[in-house]
């Protein structure tokens, strides 16, 4: 018999962060130790995968398996480690610069896949780690770094897009209410499917214009105007809305056979990585000699 121990969101506590004082994604942190605990998640049941950036340091953060990978690449690495061991949860972190500037890409077909796993960005309009940048979800005439006289470029929606894209849960929080974004990321992880949670997540440092006074007047929570979170026009149109009413909350989700459900490979013998490899001992050492 196996015994499972009900864990608490410190035991999923990892080393401590090294993000500026008053950084979001402290909240956006606590939120995903909370989430794993509520689900009654085992750490080494969990990955947590990164890209490149100030938020996609959490693995080492988070107690659990953890990969910290390239810039903008982290859904591929997690599509790669779900399909591996279609068992484990698999939760990706990174930031807005991260996901949707140089993994635009690469999140566009992990939501057309509907890979069963978890995206959690935290989302502060602007590069922190490079010292202050323009993001895609900058908006338009912010001034920065990269951006002198304003910015003339048009922010990138990632609610819209994800829903657009195949996402099958869509959701967006913000990091000074742990208790709802707790709630948007373990029922993310509780659906079988691409699960976006996008979290505005202030950068207290170089984004001096999306700060957590600016958050605090505008949000307003989706439940507040009983939305259907089954009628995808409806939650575009919410999510287009951004001034002041910013709303939070899920937008958007419906139940779909996920990647992994889908793949017959994956249906014969449970995970791949727990397969004997059909080799003989002289076909694995010519391979292993080939890779070395």
């Amino acid at each position: 018999m196996t015994t499972t121990i009900e864990l608490t969101a410190k035991d999923f506590k990892g080393v401590d962060p090294d993000w500026c004082p008053g950084c979001g994604h402290f909240g956006v942190l606590n939120s995903i130790q909370r989430a794993y605990a509520d689900v009654g998640l085992q750490p080494h049941e969990v990955v947590t995968v990164s890209g490149i950036g100030c938020s996609s340091n959490a693995p080492g953060y988070i107690n659990t398996y953890g990969m910290h990978t390239l810039h903008g690449r982290a859904l591929p690495f997690a599509t790669g480690v779900k399909m591996a061991n279609h068992e484990l949860t698999v939760i990706a972190t990174g930031g807005d610069g991260d996901g949707y500037g140089i993994g635009a890409g690469h999140f566009t077909h992990a939501a057309r896949r509907n890979v069963d796993i978890t995206y959690v960005v935290m989302n502060n309009q602007i590069y922190g780690l490079t010292t202050g940048q323009m993001s895609p979800t900058s908006r338009p005439g912010l001034t920065t770094k990269s951006t002198p006289f304003g910015s003339i470029e048009y922010p990138y929606n990632p609610i819209t897009s994800a829903i657009m894209n195949g996402a099958t849960y869509v959701a967006r929080g913000y990091s000074g209410d742990i208790r709802g974004t707790t709630k948007l990321i373990a029922d993310g992880i509780r659906h079988k499917g691409f699960s976006l949670i996008d979290i505005h997540s202030p950068c207290v440092t170089f984004n001096l214009e999306n700060t957590h006074d600016f958050f605090k007047q505008r949000i307003k929570k989706l439940d507040e105007v009983e939305h259907d979170a089954s009628d995808w026009k409806a939650a575009c149109e919410y999510a287009m809305e951004w001034g002041d009413t910013i709303y939070t909350g899920l937008f958007f989700e419906v139940e779909s056979e996920s990647l992994s459900q889908l793949d017959p490979i994956l249906k014969e013998g449970g995970p791949i990585a727990k397969r004997s490899l059909p080799l003989t001992p002289e076909q694995a050492d010519r391979l292993k000699s080939r890779l070395m």
